[in-house]
Order: C-alpha cells, then structure tokens, then sequence
C-alpha cells in the first residue's frame, strides 16, 4: 500500500511562504494531478514529498512511514524530470537499468525488469541505440521506463511532457496512464497544462499561491469549481462572470434576466461556461465582437452591460461581429460565487 499523506505542510524562503498548511491524502494507486500556473508551488510540494526540499513545517507519510527525515533513496520513489535527464553515453538498455546497477541486483534481474519496462514503454526495439540518436518522445519514454524499472511503491513526475510537441503530448497522455496503471504505482503528476490534468487524473489539486484551492475529480472540478480562480482557471475559455442583484424570494437578477439562485441577500456573482450557452429568443443581450471559427464550433467573444462574455455555439450558425445576440445559460449549469470570500456559493 503506497497512500501518501502530506500533513500540515509549510515551506518559505526566507521572507516568502512559498506553501501554507498543505495536507491533502493520495490513495494506493491514485494518479494525482497537482495543477497550476507557474509560482504557485505545486514543484515545491513535489520536491518535498520526494525529498529534494526540505518542509518548514509538517509531515508526509508514505504507505503508513513518516518520511520527512529520510533522504530520497530510502523513500521507496522514483522521479522523472521535465528534462528527461537521460544519459547520451549510455544504450537506452543501460539508461533503463542504471538505478537497478546501482542497487546491486543481479544481471538477470537488471535484463528481467529492463525489458518489461522497454515493452510498456514501445521501445523494447530501442535497446541497443544511444541516446541521442532518439527523438524528444523516446527519450521521454527511456525516463519513464527508468523510473519504472525501479518498481517504485511511488513514481513522481515534474511536467514531464511540456517539451514535446502537441501531437506527440496527447500520444504520450494516454500511453501514460494506461502504462501507470498496468504498473499499479501511486503518481503525482505535475503540470500547468489543464488538458494534460483532465485527460489523466483520477483526481486534481488545484493550487494557487502556495495553497490547495480545489482537490476533486477532473468533471467535479470542471463542474463544481469551489472558487473562482478554479472556475476561471479551469476551461478554455474560462467561465463568465456577471455580477447578480438579489430580486427577494432566492430571485436574482442578471443583465436584465431573472434567475433562481441561493437564498443570500448579499451581492453574488453569476457563472456559466461558454459551452453551456445557446441562442435563444429571450436571454441575455450580447454583441457579438470577434468570432472565431474552431471546426466544429464557434467561439464568440461578445459584450454584455459592458463585460467581456464567452459563447462557444454550432459553426453551423451565421455571426459576425456587430450582431445582437440573445443568449441562454442551460439553467442547471450556472453557479454562483461570493465576490468578498470568492468562494462558491450553494
């Protein structure tokens, strides 16, 4: 069993907390996605579960050990670096084994495992080349069948992907998760790129200045956001926004449209995501801006009481910028945010 718990987890340099109070529990055989723009300490966290770093304050437990006072090599984990870190003077065989070398197991063990992990990774036919007669995406394979080989109760991965190519990321994306899950390893994955998160997690922690937002199934996070920054962080585009004026009776009032909401008598914030917004005969006014055609779809950029408004609609529809709009939410898709905590509102 390799649950990993991280407990109450701080971090500053010097004057700047770089993590505050994390605590957050992966089960045995999760795939956790830490999500989030640059800064805002999803690295950090990675490096102190593995031990690169070290906390100010807290625990992390791996399979029921704390595991804080111990150096990397006695964690029972394995990293794989955004720059693969694969040896060009040596074969992809010796690059895949080098850590099982270096624990002293024997030939036939070392070939053994060498060769599973080539064979889940596609590149079993790559053996006997060097590095750098590879490509961006076997290199990224050797590093992932290295830390593999390991048999780790743990594997840990820092924005593995993010220098290959888009077509070659959504290869390895699903290649990934389903040779992670063959392997029956826990995974903590980190990674700006929201697609990546979605598409692999079981679940994702959406961090934001050193603190975990939102920890949820990628559709609960996408449907559900706790607060605003993961509604405007998660989605491309992001959600709407449009301020709400309570109407009495959980009424609230939206660009000149009544909605049920929750019974609050403060101000709130309307969301919906673009997607989840169609043409209607009464809705909410928009001018349309810019159109942008994306294939199957539209995305309209329009204007409403002044604000930016995102709808994603059919290509099949006619618009072009200047058109008068009447947009409806799908009614069972709006949220609603408190624009003092910005946290969601029931």
């Amino acid at each position: 069993m390799a649950v990993i718990e991280i407990k109450n987890v701080a971090k500053r340099f010097g004057d700047y907390q770089a993590l505050h109070d994390i605590n957050l529990t992966i089960e045995d055989q999760e795939f956790m996605v830490l999500l989030g723009a640059s800064g805002c300490g999803k690295s950090t966290l990675l490096r102190i579960i593995c031990g690169l770093e070290t906390a100010t304050e807290g625990e992390v437990w791996i399979g029921g050990k704390r595991v804080d006072h111990l150096p990397p090599k006695d964690r029972g984990i394995s990293m794989v670096f955004q720059n693969y870190a694969v040896f060009p003077h040596l074969t992809v065989f010796e690059n895949i084994g080098f850590g099982l070398r270096m624990q002293k197991l024997p030939d036939n063990e070392v070939k053994r495992r060498v060769e599973r992990t080539a064979g889940l990774m596609h590149i079993d036919q790559l053996l006997k080349r060097y590095s750098g007669e590879l490509s961006g995406g076997q290199r990224q394979r050797v590093a992932v069948a290295r830390a593999l080989a390991m048999e780790p109760d743990v594997i840990l991965m820092d924005e593995p992907l993010s220098n290959l190519d888009a077509l070659l990321r959504m290869e390895m994306r699903a290649e990934l998760k389903g040779v992670l899950a063959e392997s029956n390893t826990t995974a903590i994955y980190v990674t700006h790129d929201q697609v990546e998160a979605m598409s692999m997690a079981d679940r994702i922690s959406v961090m934001h200045k050193g603190e975990i937002v939102q920890a949820a199934s990628p559709i609960e996070v996408y449907r559900n956001p706790a607060a605003e920054f993961v509604a405007g962080f998660i989605g491309n585009p992001p959600m709407n926004f449009l301020p709400a004026k309570a109407a009495g009776d959980g009424k609230w009032e939206v660009a000149g449209n009544t909605f049920d909401g929750p019974a609050s008598g403060a101000p709130l914030k309307f969301a919906i995501r673009p997607e989840d917004m169609h043409p209607s005969d009464s809705g909410i006014k928009a001018i349309a801006k810019v159109v942008e055609p994306l294939g199957a779809h539209l995305l309209v950029t329009c204007e409403v009481d002044g604000q930016l408004f995102r709808a994603v609609l059919e290509s099949d529809l006619t618009v072009k910028a200047g058109d008068a709009l009447m947009l409806a939410p799908h009614r069972d898709r709006v949220r609603w945010f408190d624009p003092q905590t910005t946290l969601a509102v029931a």
